[in-house]
């Protein structure tokens, strides 16, 4: 019984670090947002030229700041993120059940 309950921990701490982690990174990227539209939309209220939205350091903050929060999706969702390790599999038993509901039996 207390191997059983010591899994049990185990495994709900790992899930309480994981929704951490996730949780942590939709702050970032919610910072993220925030400040770089504030950032934008100072610009473009102060510089009546328009002519600071043809540069790179206009964006710069942006750009590197970016790359950091791809990082940080990385090391919280893995590499494969986008697509998944069984995203095939998924997408050929949906597809495979929805061909099954269409067909008339």
């Amino acid at each position: 019984m207390i191997r059983i309950e010591n899994e049990d921990e185990r495994r709900l701490n790992r899930a309480v670090k994981r929704v951490k982690e996730i949780k942590s990174f939709y702050k970032h990227l919610l910072a993220y947002v925030i400040v770089n539209c504030f950032l934008f939309a100072n610009m473009y209220f102060e510089n009546p030229s328009q002519e600071i939205f043809s540069k790179f350091s206009t964006y710069s903050t942006a750009f590197f700041w970016g790359i950091g929060l791809f990082f940080h999706a990385v090391s919280v969702f893995g590499k494969n993120f986008f697509l998944g390790d069984d995203w095939e599999e998924k997408k050929i038993n949906e597809y495979m059940s929805k061909d099954k509901r269409s067909k008339w039996e």
